[in-house]
């Protein structure tokens, strides 16, 4: 039995606790004493410990007896803490989306002798470690993937409900769009591109431009074309360019709009949400397609985003304690998805606690 310290415990944190509790120790930390009680409900063997992540020297005591860290705060957050972990020489594995570029911190991982892996949720994260297997297979010419959380009973105006925190849904309306077009990368609004696509557990959705590609643009720049799009349902995309075209969006009313988008996209108790994702890979001519569709736990009360990002994370947490996966440095999950032994696990893991990735190949 491994110690594990667990840094959040949102909606997502409940989740991976729950999940680590069942064959580890697992203590998690958290500034929200709500959180950390309904944490403690899961499952009375998790120790909860107050915690303010922003301050260095209570971190490092925090993490001082673990054997890993998993890390799951707000993306502002995420950098600084990440580098205070590996200072600390701990291996751990981050879902926090932030806008620093954690490859940064490869040497001082190195030096430190400690495995980091980022980006380890849903997306990125499983479409990470599918590509990475992948692209040790075959010559990939395209690579692109379509995400999203949504409620399962869409209402007017928004038809949409945050399964995390809305300052982040934000930050993908707002923060450009890279993508890997003839070999170049090409930055686009967020929001653009709106195209649709029919879904058969869902029916009809918008897909549009985010920056989800992120590390892929760096590890797996010999692929020509690469493009990530984020789900909603239809009208959705273009009521968000308005707010942002307003200025709703801008940092002066920032705080005002996310307190307002919160109330208005906030998951009450027991709705029914969805996961939807479709990955295509295509080279060798043939094209290689994954579909993923997850909905909300009843029973457990974990939301389908809960479920897809945080047992994605668990599941890493674990390919490194069982050593599948032990070099030094900073890594995203392609690199882990080298290895066939990884995403075999991966897979595993994820069937065992009923999330499918479906496999479908078709040569042209």
């Amino acid at each position: 039995m491994s110690k594990i310290i667990q840094i959040g415990s949102g909606m997502i944190g409940s989740a991976m606790a729950y999940d680590l509790s069942q064959k580890h120790d697992v203590t998690v930390g958290d500034y929200d004493d709500r959180s950390l009680a309904k944490v403690k409900k899961l499952n009375q063997n998790i120790a909860t410990q107050k915690l303010d992540v922003t301050n260095q020297s209570e971190l490092k005591r925090f993490i001082h007896e673990s054997d890993i860290v998993l890390l799951a705060v707000p993306g502002h957050l995420g950098y600084s803490a990440l580098k205070t972990i590996i200072e600390s020489k701990k291996n751990v594995v981050d879902i926090s989306f932030s806008n620093e570029n954690f490859l940064d911190l490869h040497d001082l991982a190195i030096d430190a002798g400690v495995t980091a892996v980022v980006d380890a949720g849903l997306a990125p994260g499983i479409p990470n470690y599918l590509l990475g297997f992948h692209n040790s297979q075959m010559e990939i010419d395209t690579f692109e993937y379509y995400v999203g959380g949504l409620p399962k009973y869409p209402k007017p105006p928004f038809n949409y409900k945050a399964p995390f925190s809305p300052i982040d849904v934000i930050e993908e309306y707002t923060r450009p769009a890279r993508m890997m077009v003839n070999g170049q990368i090409v930055t686009k609004p967020a929001l653009s591109g709106i195209e649709t696509m029919d879904f058969e557990n869902i029916g009809t959705l918008e897909a549009f431009n985010t920056d989800g590609l992120r590390s892929i643009l760096f590890t797996m720049k010999h692929i020509n074309n690469m493009k990530e799009k984020t789900l909603r349902y239809s009208g959705h995309a273009a009521l968000m360019a308005n707010y942002r075209n307003a200025g709703k969006f801008d940092d002066d009313q920032i705080l005002k709009t996310s307190k307002e988008l919160f109330t208005a996209w906030e998951l009450k108790p027991n709705e029914p949400e969805v996961t939807v994702m479709k990955i295509v890979i295509k080279g060798e001519n043939k094209s290689v397609s994954y579909s993923l569709f997850d909905e909300y736990d009843s029973s457990l009360d974990f939301t389908s985003m809960s479920r897809t990002t945080g047992f994605t994370a668990t599941a890493t947490v674990n390919i490194i304690l069982k050593k599948l996966f032990n070099e030094k440095g900073v890594f995203p999950p392609e690199l882990l998805g080298s290895h066939s032994k990884c995403v075999d696990y991966l897979k595993e893991y994820l069937k065992e606690r009923d999330i499918h990735i479906n496999q479908k190949i078709e040569k042209y």
